[in-house]
Parts: C-alpha cells; sequence; structure tokens
C-alpha cells in the first residue's frame, strides 16, 4: 500500500540509501531521498513483466494508482523506473557475486555450459557427427525508435539530430555481443566479400542470386527511424540462448552472423552444425570471409532449417536440408522462429526505451526464459523427440517395405544412388551446353536477320521513292537517316550470323522449314516454358511458408491471401500458362485453383519437362528400367527412407543427450550443496545468496527426473538413465570437489570485472 512511513537508521548505516535498502525499499533518489518502492513490489513486476512482457512500467504504475484510488500523474513512472533499475542492477551484482564465488566468472563460463544437453559431456561416449547444433537468424520486432530534435523548419524529410543523451550504463553479461565486438566484421571490411562475383558453378551457393536479407539496401529508409532494428540471435538445439547481438542502423548483414560464429568457435572448437534460413548462401560468405580458414579447419558446417529448406531450390535442399544431411537426425533446426514467436510480445514495451533499457530488457527476458522456460522444458523436448523418433521407426519400416515391393526395389542402398542420380541431374541442368547454347542464339539471331531485313527492305523503298512523290527536303532526309540506320543494323545482325556459324561449323544458314530450324525453335520455347515454371515455383513456395508462418496456410484465407496479396504471382502464372501453350505439343496450362494446393517444389514436378526427358534417361548403362525417382511414388518412397534414416540418428544422439542432462541434475545439485555449506562458514548472507541459486536451479529436478523415467520405460528405449563420469573437470564444474576460501577482501572496488559498471546517480 502507499503510505508514509519512517525508517530506522542504524550506527552501522553509511548512507541513508543503505538504511532504506536494509530495510526492504529501494530509493528513488541517491541523495535525502523522500520517495522509496518496495522491493516486493518491483520483484512482483519483474516477474510479471517477464512472464506477459506486454505489461510496461506505466502500465504497472497505473494499476498501483488504481488500487490506490490515486490519480496517475508521469513523475510517478519515471520514480518507479528510477528505482526498478537500482533494484535491477542490485540483483546483477548480487548474481556476480555468486558466480564468482562458485568459481563461473571466467570468460565464456556461461557460453560453454549455457545448455546441459550439448555441453556436459561424459566419458566413454560415442563422438558425434555434430558436437553441437545451433541456430542463428534475425528478429525485426524487437526495433528501438531513436529520439531526435522536433524540427525547426517545414521539411520534415531532413532527419534531425538525436536528441538522445549519453550515458556510461553498460549491461555487464557476456550474452550480448558489443557492438565493437560485431564491427570488426563490418561491411568496409567485408566489401569483396559481399559482392556476388564468385564462381557461378560453386555447389555451395545455389541459392545466391535468391535471397538478399544480408544486403541492407531495403532497409536504408528505416535508419532515420530506428536505431535497433532488430536483434540477431543464436539458440542452441534445444533452445538457450547463446548470444544476442543488436542491429544497428542495418538490416541483416553479414557481420552478426560472422560475429555469432566467431564467438561460438572460439568457445566449442569443431564440429558445429549452424542452421540458417539461407544458409546456404551465408556458406559462400563464411569461405570467402578472414573466418572461412578457421571454419573449415574446424569442420564448421551451414545448414538450412527444415522449415525455410523447402522455399530453396531443388538442388539446395539435397545439399542443405535437414532431411538429407546425415547426422542431424530429426532436428529442424527453426528454434529461433519459436523463440522469436514468444520474445515478440516484449516488442511494445521497448520500441521507446533507451539504448541501455533496451538492452536491459532484451538480457533479462532471455535469462529468465533460458531458466525458466527452456530448461524446464529440457527433458519434455526429449521425450517428445524420443516418441518421435519411435513412431517413424514403428511405422515407417513396414511401409517403406510395401513402397519397395510396389517399385520392384528389394535393396535400400538404392536410395543413395537415387540421390546421388538426382543431384548429379540437377547440377547438369544448372548450365545448358554450350553448343546447344550457340544453336539457341544462332537460331534467334536468324530471326533478328529476317526481322532487320525486311526493315532495310521497307526503309529503302521508302527513301527510293521520297524522292519522286514528295519535295519536301526535310522528308527526304528522314527517309534517308532511317535507311542508313536500317542498313547499319543489318549489318552488325548479318556479322553476328556469320560468327556464330563459324562457331557451330554451318555450312549451309537453317532456314524456317529446315529440321535444325524447327529442333531448335522447340528448344527455345521449351526454354522459356521451363523459366516461367521456376519463376512461379519460387513465387509460390514463398507465399506459402510466409503465410504458413503467419498460421494462415491451413485457414480458408489462404487462397484469397495468395490472389489478393501476390500481383506478382498472377503475371508468373500467365506468363506460364503463355509459355506452356507455345510448346508443340501444347502443355497443361494452369488454374489458381490448382496452384494454391500445390505444397513442396516436388509438386511443381519440375523434372518432368526438363531438357532431358528423364523419364526415358536410363541411370544405368545395361538397364532398361526408367528413373523411379523422378515419379512420385519413387519420391515419397525415397524420402520415407531418409526420414527413417535421420529417426535412427535421433535415438542415437538422444541416448548421449539423456545421460548428459541426467548426469548433470546430479552433479550439479551436489556441487551447490557442498559448495553452500562451506561458504556458510565465513559468509551466511552470500551462503544465503547461493541456496536462493540452488533451489532455483533445482526446482525442475523432480519434473526432469520424471520425465527421464517416463523416458526410459518407452517401449524401443535403448538408452540408459543411469548417470556417468563428466569430463569437465575445470573451476566451477558441477562434478569437481570445491574447495572455498573466504576472499582477501570484500570490497567491491577488488572486483571491478565481476561487479561491473557503476550505477549513475
Amino acid at each position: 500500500a502507499s503510505s508514509k512511513a519512517s525508517m530506522t537508521i542504524q550506527l552501522t548505516d553509511r548512507f541513508v540509501t543503505l538504511a532504506l535498502v536494509r530495510q526492504g525499499v529501494i530509493p528513488c533518489s541517491p541523495i535525502t531521498p523522500t520517495v522509496g518502492i518496495s522491493v516486493d513490489v518491483l520483484e512482483l513486476y519483474r516477474v510479471t513483466h517477464l512472464r506477459s512482457p506486454h505489461l510496461s512500467v506505466q502500465a504497472f504504475v497505473k494499476t498501483l494508482c488504481d488500487l490506490q484510488t490515486v490519480q496517475f500523474q508521469k513523475y510517478l513512472s519515471c520514480q518507479f523506473s528510477i528505482a526498478f533499475d537500482v533494484y535491477l542492477a542490485i540483483r546483477k551484482r548480487v548474481s556476480q557475486r555468486v558466480q564468482h564465488i562458485l568459481q563461473r566468472n571466467t570468460p565464456n563460463w556461461r557460453l560453454k555450459h549455457a545448455c546441459p544437453a550439448c555441453t556436459y559431456k561424459i566419458r566413454d561416449e560415442a563422438p558425434l557427427l555434430y558436437s553441437m547444433l545451433y541456430a542463428i537468424d534475425r528478429n525485426d520486432s524487437l526495433k528501438r525508435i531513436i529520439r531526435r530534435s522536433p524540427s525547426q523548419d517545414d521539411d520534415d524529410s531532413t532527419l534531425q539530430p538525436s536528441s538522445e543523451l549519453p550515458s556510461s550504463r553498460t549491461v555487464p553479461s557476456d550474452r550480448y555481443l558489443s557492438r565493437e565486438y560485431v564491427d570488426k566484421w563490418a561491411k568496409d571490411v567485408l566489401q569483396e566479400m559481399m559482392d556476388d562475383t564468385g564462381d557461378p558453378d560453386a555447389d555451395y551457393n545455389l541459392c545466391a542470386n535468391r535471397w538478399k536479407n544480408m544486403k541492407d539496401d531495403i532497409t536504408k529508409k528505416m535508419w532515420g527511424i530506428f536505431d535497433e532494428k532488430g536483434i540477431f540471435l543464436a539458440l542452441c538445439q534445444h533452445g538457450f540462448c547463446l548470444v544476442i547481438a543488436d542491429m544497428v542502423m542495418s538490416g541483416e548483414l553479414a557481420k552478426y552472423p560472422l560475429a555469432c560464429v566467431k564467438k561460438l568457435l572460439d568457445a566449442f572448437g569443431p564440429d558445429l552444425g549452424c542452421g540458417f534460413d539461407i544458409g546456404c548462401k551465408f556458406k559462400t560468405t563464411l569461405n570467402n570471409s578472414p573466418l572461412g580458414s578457421r571454419a573449415r579447419e574446424l569442420r564448421h558446417t551451414c545448414l538450412v532449417g527444415s522449415f525455410h529448406g523447402h522455399a530453396h531450390n531443388c538442388l539446395c535442399q539435397l545439399q542443405h536440408l535437414a532431411t538429407y544431411v546425415k547426422g542431424l537426425g530429426l532436428k529442424d533446426l527453426e528454434g529461433c522462429e519459436r523463440a522469436f514467436s514468444k520474445s515478440n510480445a516484449l516488442a511494445s514495451s521497448i520500441r521507446y526505451a533507451s539504448i541501455f533499457h533496451h538492452m536491459q530488457a532484451i538480457l533479462t527476458y532471455f535469462e529468465h526464459n533460458d531458466t525458466f522456460e527452456v530448461y524446464q522444458n529440457l527433458t519434455t523436448f526429449l521425450l517428445n523427440n524420443y516418441k518421435q523418433a519411435l513412431g517413424i521407426l514403428d511405422s515407417g519400416p513396414q511401409a517403406l517395405a510395401q513402397a519397395m515391393l510396389d517399385l520392384g526395389i528389394t535393396d535400400e542402398s538404392v536410395f543413395k544412388t537415387w540421390l546421388d542420380e538426382e543431384r548429379a541431374y540437377l547440377q547438369g541442368l544448372q548450365k545448358e551446353p554450350e553448343e546447344e547454347t550457340l544453336q539457341m542464339e544462332y537460331w534467334q539471331k536468324l530471326i533478328d536477320l529476317r526481322a532487320s531485313e525486311s526493315e532495310l527492305t521497307a526503309s529503302h523503298n521508302i527513301w527510293t521513292t521520297s524522292g519522286i512523290t514528295v519535295n519536301d527536303l526535310s522528308t527526304m532526309r528522314k527517309a534517308e537517316t532511317a535507311h542508313r540506320h536500317a542498313l547499319k543494323k543489318y549489318d552488325k545482325t548479318l556479322n553476328m550470323v556469320q560468327a556464330l556459324e563459324l562457331k557451330l561449323d554451318i555450312s549451309e544458314r537453317w532456314q524456317p522449314e529446315s529440321e535444325e530450324w524447327q529442333c531448335t525453335g522447340r528448344l527455345v520455347a521449351m526454354r522459356k516454358y521451363q523459366r516461367a515454371l521456376d519463376i512461379l515455383e519460387g513465387l509460390i513456395v514463398a507465399r506459402m511458408f510466409e503465410l504458413t508462418k503467419m498460421n494462415r496456410s491451413q485457414t480458408g484465407e489462404f487462397f484469397l491471401s495468395l490472389q489478393a496479396r501476390s500481383p506478382a504471382i498472377c503475371t508468373a502464372l500467365e506468363r506460364y500458362n503463355t509459355a506452356a501453350l507455345a510448346l508443340n505439343p501444347p502443355r497443361r496450362t494452369l488454374q489458381w485453383k490448382e496452384v494454391v494446393e500445390y505444397a513442396f517444389l516436388a509438386d511443381f514436378d519440375l523434372l518432368r519437362d526438363a531438357r532431358q526427358d528423364i523419364s526415358q534417361w536410363i541411370w544405368a548403362k545395361d538397364s532398361c528400367s526408367p528413373l523411379i525417382w523422378a515419379t512420385p511414388a519413387g519420391r515419397l518412397a525415397m524420402d520415407l527412407h531418409f526420414k527413417i534414416c535421420r529417426a535412427k540418428e535421433e535415438i542415437s544422439r538422444l541416448n548421449i543427450e539423456i545421460r548428459w542432462v541426467a548426469t548433470y541434475i546430479r552433479d550439479e545439485d551436489r556441487y551447490l550443496h557442498i559448495c553452500e555449506d562451506q561458504i556458510q562458514e565465513f559468509n551466511p548472507q552470500l551462503a544465503h545468496q547461493v541456496a536462493l541459486h540452488r533451489l532455483e536451479r533445482g526446482q525442475f529436478n523432480a519434473h526432469h527426473l520424471r520425465r527421464l523415467t517416463e523416458i526410459s520405460q518407452l517401449s524401443g528405449f535403448t538408452g540408459s538413465i543411469v548417470p556417468g563420469e563428466s569430463t569437465d573437470m575445470g573451476p566451477g564444474a558441477s562434478v569437481s570437489n570445491p574447495s572455498i576460501q573466504p576472499p582477501a577482501s570484500t570490497n567491491d572496488d577488488m572486483e571491478p570485472e565481476v561487479l561491473g559498471a557503476e550505477l549513475e546517480p
């Protein structure tokens, strides 16, 4: 309740503010405070805000005013915000003291121990193909509007200077990458790397021309409004936040993922797998960057998540999509999307915040989310994945056996052969044969030559007759000029035709009735058809996944949204139908109803009308069987086979991760108990904080043990939940035997790197 109260100042209290804090009140002023807010109220707001990020300081203060029948005033929000900053700073300093006494304040300690299921390795375990899987992505929702001085003239287009006051306040955390760290990979340093001038045939840059996220031309107009345009986030496969970077006055530049990868390579070393919605493009960027040699040395792999992967072209999917990548199991690498779906609730309360408060809110949100959401759901995550894998292995083999019987297949190794053949076939389609390209160019130049010849004849007739029928000198000169231009155009086209005839060794010029003319004309029409189909395919799939992301793809709005919001698709569909009708024989045209039902790239049946007729393309010279992988039944069987392979890998990986978690739970609880007992002997107050930390970490232990027991009772479980012995024996490790001694000094100034920046008055 809001009330006036008298506070007792003891002789041991050096300051008035210290006396207030000791009695559970945070003052709103460091000198002669007259207003304070109780710790209980501040803690209530902190927890409530973290659980419901929409709740702002102003809304909470208004709620308190309503409860106390007091009129709301703006200064009340200011007072509350000041006290709340002090309260969070105290909590952060206490947390740093706890981590320091537990010997867990060394560089990258938190990062190296962020996720028990990823990092708590034990002895005598089989090595994993990917030592750790993580996902990176940007989020544009957590923007921050820069405060500018009011315009002094009527020209609102001129940006005014920022009116924000400089501040020395920082948020001490290794979770946030500093702007200086990120700017080491800025555009001026990596300009050559960002240009699309690399090898066009490189197998790792198939979608380079599709994805332009990493260049900020589109977002430059927003720089005048927003300072931080969002965040760039890295999460482990289980959802724990690894690092965060503010996207400052820019879009998704290459410096943000490069900075994240550099940090993670330094912390975790070799065999990392990185999921990114434009992982194919980023692989090229990473390889060409100064970090490329180290990434290759440490066998860093760039992948594409399952959700975004279906919007990439077919060949890119075969190389980067999770379904076809050995060692990934059933991981979708889309954890960032799930994290952003929750963190977006924070956007409204930080849009107009200062730089410090913007960073403070984001950091405290992800710290709380890791501790109370992600860690709580860790064993549930493992249980659900185990059930999913067992479900696939339960029904998949029988369905696959039936599919193989229907297709006349006896050996599962053929599916790997099919995948290799499809990859080889698509790689062959990346670039048309040179002779075929020259023939089509020659055919087009012949058409141009006939057109320029007709134009030359017409202009010559006009010029020769103008002198007889027209006495106007200017008209005669115009006719003469037009004739000269037509003659020049004809000569230029003729020279091109003759040069192509020389390259193609053509002794007799093609005529419209010749077989060569007719065949090449069909090739040109087929190429136009293929390109129209490619464009339509890309637009439909991209739109479908955009609407799926908004949970609208399974609703009746999908058709209307697709048609109303995508005029480009209408144009592409019209061009496709025109190209289809131009073929001989004409191909089937598409209607809107058919197009919107297409769900994946395979539904477009791109291979059906390719330059080579794959229904007649023989994959074994001594075989008379057509390519079964080109048929819908063959593709379903192949996908089911690889899904079963990934499920087996998932079981193997989960068996390892489950033991890691079981071992961590035992070791962490034992370690914190020992530390608490040792600290109790010389600092009971600090020991109490360690006890609170232990209770916070251990509040889900019973839940985890129940889930682990439930996993062990699954029919088909092949692992063990018996804890093992951790390989991490360093300072602060859960399995180590702590020997904590009283610090030489308790003065805060002795530990500046631990305590962080001083509070501003």
